[in-house]
């Protein structure tokens, strides 16, 4: 059986967490693995898998409210060990500076496009996946 990347998609919107697996597909890219989503609606579901590990990547909705994607982000990167890279949703181009201050390794834009989010999100599997091996 093939191995597989787990992708934590994290939105209060059950939409964009749909526009994110379809983005995807079940593989984003011919040279990573298969995805397996693990979706969240709330920041303590999200703190609750990161610490039981095992995640990949980590796909974050800046738009959510209350906590909203960014400041989860920062938020993760300073607590969790080994935070893994996260893809940043934005409601704008304009915020992608507000993805640089919460140290998002990747960023697109709302709604989500296909190509973009498929390409941003093969590109961090690719380098978590070189680190692992």
């Amino acid at each position: 059986m093939q191995p597989t990347a787990t992708v934590l998609v994290y939105s209060d919107d059950a939409n964009t967490r749909e526009q994110v697996r379809l983005a995807a597909g079940r593989r984003p890219a011919a040279d990573v693995p298969p995805v397996e989503f693990i979706e969240c609606a709330t920041l303590p579901a999200v703190l609750t898998h990161l610490d039981q590990g095992g995640i990949d990547v980590c796909v974050l909705d800046g738009e959510t409210v209350p906590a909203g994607g960014m400041g989860v982000c920062r938020q993760i990167k300073d607590e969790i060990f080994d935070c893994p890279p996260v893809l940043l949703l934005i409601g704008r181009p304009q915020d992608a500076w507000l993805a640089t201050w919460s140290r998002a390794e990747a960023a697109v834009t709302l709604p989500v496009d296909p190509v973009d989010f498929a390409n941003a999100l093969a590109s961090l599997l690719r380098e978590r996946l070189a680190v692992e091996a």
